[in-house]
């Protein structure tokens, strides 16, 4: 089993990821996104990388938040190894399982499955705020609520693959595989190669809700207007600056309620399963 995370723009929470993952892998491919050869990303990630004793795959200069190369990123990194397992995860998002790794990779094994899915559970702050994390912070008390607020406000796309083999490719955001040149977005998900979403359906809690998204929300609205998603940030600046700075917590759309870092402990996720499968844009 694999990992492999692009990073880049914002740190803050890759520590908490590569350390939540390593027990469960056995080899690990960081890809460091950098805008230029100043930008501080590298220094910052070399640090954390050389502290958990992982090697840097592999450093690259692109434009910022160009979201296509970022996912031709994942896809040529996984083709490295195409026969095997990966995780694929943003380092802002810590997978949570209904069953061991290793049981759904030999379920899959047995049946024929090569990927399979799931959909974001974002990690809120006591209140609707927006915490600051720290290398040594318990994120999981530092956002001691879960739920799913994206999607509500801005229609962005709930869905992920999370885990697959190395010759599977996948869309932009990592949300749909491809199938012989095909995206498996709509009624194509139900694809044969997927590992029943009733029997597994995995938890991407999304740690996005820091001290730090005003203002990375802010960049991509208002800054990086041919992006073609910008729309999304946008929705979710204005809510955010509508309410006080904070999300509302007591809106029912965003299904929030206490939740510990177990699969279980999120008694609605049958209900987010629904939403996300049937998302159309």
């Amino acid at each position: 089993m694999n990992l492999v995370t692009v990073c880049g723009h914002n740190t803050t929470m890759l520590r908490h990821m590569l350390n939540h993952y390593k027990d469960i892998v056995n080899d690990i491919f960081v890809v460091v996104y950098l805008s230029s050869d100043k930008d501080k990303v590298l220094s910052e990630v070399s640090e954390i990388t050389r502290d958990l004793n992982i090697d840097i795959h592999k450093k690259t200069y692109e434009e910022p938040f160009n979201w296509e190369r970022v996912t031709e990123l994942y896809n040529e990194t996984k083709l490295l190894k195409p026969d095997e397992w990966w995780i694929v995860s943003d380092d802002d998002e810590l997978h949570t399982y209904p069953k061991p790794v290793d049981v759904l990779i030999d379920e899959c094994e047995e049946f024929g499955y090569k990927f399979i899915t799931g959909a974001f559970l974002d990690r809120i702050g006591e209140g609707g705020k927006f915490p600051q994390i720290h290398d040594d912070s318990d994120i999981w008390t530092k956002f001691p609520l879960a739920g799913t607020f994206r999607y509500p406000i801005s229609d962005a796309c709930p869905n992920k693959t999370v885990i697959m083999k190395g010759d599977i490719q996948v869309t932009n955001g990592q949300h749909y595989a491809m199938i012989d040149g095909q995206d498996t977005y709509g009624d194509r998900w139900m694809n044969d190669l997927r590992y029943p979403v009733g029997d597994c359906f995995i938890q991407v809690n999304h740690f996005k809700w820091d001290v730090s998204v005003l203002t990375r929300l802010k960049e991509v609205a208002f800054e990086k207007k041919d992006y073609t998603y910008y729309w999304e940030y946008r929705k979710m600046f204005d809510y955010i600056m509508d309410n006080l700075g904070r999300i509302n917590i007591n809106d029912e759309r965003f299904m929030i309620e206490r939740c510990g870092k177990n699969y279980t402990d999120y008694r609605q996720w049958d209900k987010i399963k629904v939403q996300s499968l049937e998302y159309r844009i």
